[in-house]
């Protein structure tokens, strides 16, 4: 096992992991003779590959009967839908612009009278926040909105909902669902410009800012303070908290701290009408009457416009450690994460994997040589703790179980600060190469964890040799896969294939179609394979009695057939 380790730097305790990890190597080369570990100490790529054999599961040891019987020979859930009819448009397709009014002179001037110097008319300025992250969806507003207090969110909002202008708020514009870019041509109203801290409270570790802070800003600015937030997302250098919130943004710290609908204790609304809900609380704990920020919390900007949160950050662990290692089957994996969730227990704070086809677009497209010899699947495990001794003792425990268990056949471990980046970077910039690969179709599916990659296998013998590039990875601590599929070109006809395949297989396994990227303008009208009928129906009586013009983020979220 490689070790990415500072020895003038490290604590005593991982000194004496290291030399323990050395005794355990040469214990593993003698209980397994036919199985070889790297035993390079250096930072470098290892280049020897591991050999080998690989073992067998019983299913029935790791999981009920009743999940075993679906899931053998690679059928769990499937259903091949009968054929693909690429005349008719996508359901994931713009529908027809609704009869909302369109900017006017008259329009302009009274933005300008608000907003001085922050309504932005000139198209060069306008064409990236037109177009999500993705190039995949393109709109065509003709002025951008910048204000930077609730009280200017609230009388742009009044003066739309009385012309009957229709809105797209937007953050950083990083959702990958077309959610956060005007469908057609509304008005973009940008929190950018809303980014000032209010205030820190360091006893408690409540924050309270404004929607438009970046998240890195948020998480740099605490750990001057020796907090953290409880989110961290591969976009984080430039999504806006607010847009996290409104669209109950996931990552990779889930495992440990729970979602957001735990964390964020508050917040600030701006209603469809310019009403503001000041539900701007502190309180870890409030029982008096329905809890209104939970609406907001995963609505996509169709409700209201966030303005502000308070949220609950936890201390910065003083310990942190992170293991970067290779399994030969995914069962092994599942193995491996059922031994973590045991022995590290209280400090394991992510779970993550990747497979060899991202490995193999990390190389080929951002150039990072894999740390470790070449394994199917790959996983990255972080341990956050106060006790730097108890968590080497707990680590090395769990490491020199799972490697004469033969649930791992390669590793490498980081302490320090540059190398724990190096490592989560494979992880965090699977997206970003897989941006170089082609077209993108990308799939946010939450799953059973025992299920979650079966999907990516089945949904590569669907499709053949059709599609460039099948990929999984996610978050294996809360049963979240990213299935992404690239070709040369946007193409029909794949998508045909792809859709509504993908959604039928989720169903069927009791899955959602959405984890954590949102529905957006994408998956509107796929949302009843998550979601039953008189649910949809509530969620749009909701919509109509908070925005009855229907004059937030139209065409996003939900279906088409509820307008």
């Amino acid at each position: 096992m490689n070790v990415y380790a500072c020895s003038c730097s490290s604590p005593p305790v991982m000194a004496r992991f290291l030399q323990r990890s050395l005794s355990l190597r040469t214990a593993l080369r003698h209980l397994s003779p036919q199985r070889t570990f790297s035993s390079s100490s250096s930072s470098s790529s290892s280049s020897s590959a591991a050999a080998v054999r690989r073992s067998s599961l019983d299913l029935h040891s790791l999981f009920p009967p009743s999940t075993v019987s679906s899931w053998q020979f690679g059928v769990c859930c499937r259903k091949l839908h009968s054929g693909t009819d690429v005349s008719r448009p996508s359901p994931a397709a713009a529908p027809d612009r609704l009869p909302f009014s369109s900017i006017t002179q008259e329009d302009l001037t009274f933005f300008r009278e608000i907003l001085p110097g922050r309504t932005i008319t000139d198209p060069d300025l306008l064409e990236s926040s037109n177009v999500d992250w993705l190039k995949s969806v393109r709109g065509s507003s003709e002025v951008l909105l910048r204000p930077q207090t609730t009280e200017e969110v609230s009388q742009i909002l009044k003066y739309c909902n009385s012309r009957s202008l229709a809105v797209s708020p937007q953050g950083g514009n990083t959702g990958l669902v077309g959610g956060s870019v005007p469908v057609h041509d509304e008005v973009i109203l940008s929190t950018a410009l809303m980014n000032n801290i209010t205030t820190f409270d360091s006893i408690s570790g409540i924050l309270t800012c404004q929607a438009g802070c970046v998240l890195e800003n948020l998480s740099l600015y605490l750990e001057d303070r020796d907090y953290i937030m409880p989110l961290d997302l591969g976009a984080k250098g430039s999504c806006h908290i607010g847009g996290n919130v409104a669209t109950n943004a996931g990552g990779l710290r889930l495992l440990r701290y729970g979602s957001l609908h735990g964390t964020v204790l508050g917040l600030e609304v701006v209603l469809a009408d310019g009403r503001v809900l000041d539900c701007l609380a502190t309180l870890r704990k409030d029982n008096t009457g329905y809890d209104l920020k939970q609406l907001f919390i995963g609505s996509e900007g169709t409700l209201g416009v966030i303005t502000a949160v308070s949220i609950l950050c936890p201390r910065k662990p003083p310990s942190v450690n992170v293991v970067f290692l290779g399994c030969e089957t995914f069962e092994q994996l599942l193995k491996t994460f059922q031994l973590s969730r045991g022995m590290l227990g209280e400090i394991l704070s992510a779970f993550e994997f990747l497979d060899s086809e991202c490995m193999r677009l990390l190389n080929t497209h951002l150039k990072l040589p894999n740390p470790i010899s070449d394994c199917p699947f790959y996983v990255v495990i972080e341990t956050s703790g106060s006790d730097p001794t108890h968590d080497g003792e707990k680590l090395h425990n769990f490491l020199e179980k799972a490697m004469t268990s033969s649930m791992v056949t390669d590793g490498t471990v980081a302490t320090e600060d540059s190398k724990i980046k190096a490592l989560w970077s494979m992880r965090e910039r699977v997206t970003e190469a897989l941006t170089h690969d082609g077209f993108n179709y990308k799939y946010d599916i939450s799953l059973p964890v025992e299920r979650i990659y079966q999907l990516v296998t089945d949904m590569r013998e669907h499709l053949g040799g059709r599609a460039k590039s099948v990929v999984g990875y996610g978050h294996v601590g809360d049963g979240n896969l990213h299935l992404n599929i690239t070709s040369p070109a946007k193409d029909p006809a794949l998508l045909a294939s792809i859709e509504p395949f993908v959604y039928e297989w989720t169903a069927r396994c009791h899955g959602s179609i959405s984890a954590e990227h949102g529905l957006g303008l994408k998956k509107r009208n796929y949302i009843y394979y998550s979601k039953p009928r008189p649910a949809v129906a509530l969620m749009g009586d909701i919509k109509t009695l908070l925005d009855p013009k229907g004059i937030l983020n139209p065409y996003k979220t939900l279906p088409d057939d509820l307008k």
